[in-house]
């Protein structure tokens, strides 16, 4: 259980790496510094000493505060370098994610402590027979369940959802049929650092909220690569086997091995399927 709703975190935070790549074809390696600042977004809500807000409305907040973070990136520093090579806008995205490292270590009552946020399952367990499961990572996977249903709903009915569709497969002709590909990537990016800030909240419990969380990423870009850098299902599927993969590497094999089993997953899974489970594999005619 504890490697499934691992698993989910991963794919959270997976799936804004392929949001992201399918409308612009830029990988984000900021992606898990953003989903740090989320949670610290959520902690500065939920502090007794700040905002005191109840859990659900501190993922509101930070959700909502993270989309305005992703937009204002790719307003102010994604789009002027748009056309440049893809090398450009990749060391761009590592340069965000140590900005946002750097800021978080100055900011009052952020630093570079270690906090919690508190949540309303803490502390419940259930049990079956002689299996005890805890609540928290029940509802880690029930709400990662949820954000999915939800995002499928958005993207499947919502005249958004579908304009973002159109601008993932084809910017030129989703611009020719009056979609403002522009403001549309930016809302993407926006949806993108909202996902990553729930996936932050999920993660809180388990590793608490500090300035070094956002190295999740690492772990969440094989779990992407795995699932098919380009499939949304597949981010999704990707997480859930690096988590539990990593979960009984930890559990079954000597100390050390967990830290590398994702890459492991990956090496393997690449030598089967090169554009990972649910990629597409696309040729070109010279």
């Amino acid at each position: 259980m504890a490697g499934v709703s691992l698993g989910c975190v991963y794919a959270l935070v997976a799936l804004g790496f392929v949001l992201i790549y399918k409308a612009t074809e830029t990988v984000n390696f900021a992606q898990g510094d953003l989903m740090m600042l989320g949670a610290f977004f959520a902690l500065t809500a939920s502090s007794p000493l700040m905002l005191n807000w109840p859990y659900w409305a501190t993922i509101l907040f930070a959700v909502l505060a993270m989309a305005a973070v992703g937009m204002l990136t790719e307003r102010l520093v994604l789009r002027p370098v748009l056309g440049q090579p893809a090398f450009t806008v990749v060391m761009i995205t590592i340069g965000v994610g140590y900005v946002v490292r750097g800021v978080v270590t100055m900011v009052p009552g952020w630093g570079t402590d270690t906090y919690q946020i508190p949540t309303p399952f803490a502390e419940d367990v259930l049990r079956a027979g002689g299996v005890v499961v805890p609540v928290q990572q029940l509802m880690v996977i029930a709400m990662t369940a949820s954000l999915c249903a939800v995002l499928y709903v958005f993207f499947r009915y919502s005249k958004l959802g579908v304009a973002m569709q159109a601008t993932s497969q084809n910017q030129l002709a989703a611009y020719y049929m009056g979609i403002p590909v522009r403001r549309v990537n930016m809302l993407i990016w926006g949806l993108s650092a909202g996902v990553a800030a729930f996936a932050g909240i999920l993660l809180a419990p388990a590793t608490f909220v500090h300035s070094n969380m956002g190295f999740i990423g690492l772990k969440a870009f094989p779990a992407a690569v795995v699932g098919g850098f380009g499939s949304v299902p597949g981010a999704i599927v990707g997480g859930l086997i690096i988590g539990v993969v990593e979960a009984l590497a930890g559990y079954y094999l000597p100390e050390g091995f967990k830290d590398v089993a994702a890459y492991v997953v990956v090496l393997v899974v690449l030598i089967v399927w090169p554009s990972g489970i649910f990629g597409e594999t696309g040729r070109k005619k010279v």
